[in-house]
């Protein structure tokens, strides 16, 4: 066996470690992000030291036969153990650092225990994949092999219970993510039961190995991954929804900015537009240059038609406010571009004031992108004021 799909899935682990790591660095003081961050690392510790390579470079390094398998099974043992604290963390309560030292002192003893048991057994025919069954009659080796699987089954259903529990009282991306981590924490429920069921067999005399080394490292693989995705769904959920809510907002301001777009060219009144940038600082960046076009036309704004404007869609849009204002304010931005753009250079034209007390918020930027590109009423606006400026 290569190892490969142990290594590339390491890689994806630690990858994902390598992106967290910052934040750790920045927040070294939560518990909840380190614990994060030792999931991370070990699940990618047990798939490297899992691999057939790695397990004959380190007996082979050491000089001591198997000595990768309780190396492994230390790491899966951790991992499992850190994966339990991660829920206890993310749950929270008034008890959660004495639950997580009960989980602390109970997983240590595992692992002290894995290292007693494999210093007085007596394993020296080298095993790569299957050591599980090979010596699950010899003494004290048996013991570890059980020892680690059954560690192993208590940390992977405690967390399923617990995390699907939980998921019934919450919604969103964290319900998301929890029900993930439940599906994959089954999935490393069966990589022990499918561990025990071989060696069991092996007790009684039949050959199940098949299950140890097969069935077993899938399931592994699998409830590491899925298990790793249901963690980050609920850290990268609100960000991938605020990156399409950002892009939305910024598509729907486009007709907005081309109305202005005589104005904000002709004055420079539009700042660079930013390169490689997230859909966030893209939108930032067409507020600020709409905002620029409102503040330079403040004097142009006609207070009455936006009064009669806005009168006029009450009664079409069936007395909805914002809409109404919506409406209202694109037939005033409309007139006042043309306005603009027949009466050239504005000089030192003060303005109104009436603008300064009532600047459209993001939302109600949105809304008159979407009056400027639908509204009959900003048509006849601009049809008007189009009249105006030829009689004029």
């Amino acid at each position: 066996m290569s190892g490969l799909i142990n290594y590339v899935s390491c890689g994806v682990l630690w990858l994902g470690l390598v992106v967290k790591a910052p934040d750790l660095m920045r927040h070294r003081r939560d518990p909840y992000l380190r614990a994060i961050c030792v999931v991370l690392g070990l699940a990618g510790a047990c798939f490297f030291l899992g691999a057939p390579p790695t397990v004959g470079a380190v007996n082979r390094i050491s000089g001591v036969p198997n000595l990768a398998a309780p190396l492994t099974y230390a790491s899966i043992t951790a991992y499992s153990a850190a994966a339990l604290i991660l829920i206890v963390y993310w749950r929270g309560g008034p008890h959660v650092h004495r639950t997580t030292r009960r989980w602390v002192v109970a997983y240590t003893c595992v692992l002290v225990g894995i290292a007693g048991t494999f210093a007085l057994g007596d394993a020296p025919v080298e095993r790569r994949t299957d050591l599980d069954t090979y010596y699950a009659t010899t003494p004290f080796i048996a013991e570890m092999i059980v020892l680690y699987l059954v560690g192993h089954l208590v940390a992977a259903v405690v967390t399923m219970v617990s995390s699907l529990s939980w998921a019934r009282h919450v919604r969103g991306w964290l319900r998301a993510g929890l029900v993930t981590l439940g599906i994959g924490t089954l999935c490393n429920a069966g990589y022990s039961v499918s561990k025990l069921a071989a060696v069991a067999a092996r007790w009684s005399g039949r050959d199940w190995s098949g299950l140890g080394t097969t069935v077993s490292p899938a399931a592994a693989g699998l409830g590491a991954l899925t298990t790793v995705t249901g963690i980050l769904i609920p850290l990268l959920g609100p960000w991938l929804t605020q990156w399409r809510s950002s892009r939305r907002a910024y598509a729907r301001l486009e007709p907005l900015e081309r109305e202005l777009d005589d104005v904000l060219t002709r004055r420079a009144l539009r700042l660079p537009r930013p390169r490689w940038s997230s859909p966030t600082t893209l939108l930032i960046w067409r507020r600020t240059s709409i905002h620029n076009a409102l503040g330079h036309l403040d004097a142009l704004f006609d207070r009455g038609l936006y009064d009669r404007t806005r009168e006029a869609a009450l009664a079409d849009a069936g007395g909805d406010p914002e809409q109404a204002e919506a409406v209202a304010w694109a037939a005033v931005i409309t007139v006042a571009v043309q306005e603009e753009h027949r009466a050239g250079p504005l000089g030192q034209a003060a303005g109104t004031g009436w603008i300064a007390d009532r600047t459209p918020g993001p939302d109600a930027l949105v809304r008159i992108a979407d009056a400027l590109a639908s509204s009959p009423l900003v048509a006849a606006a601009r049809v008007c004021g189009a009249t105006t400026s030829g009689s004029a």
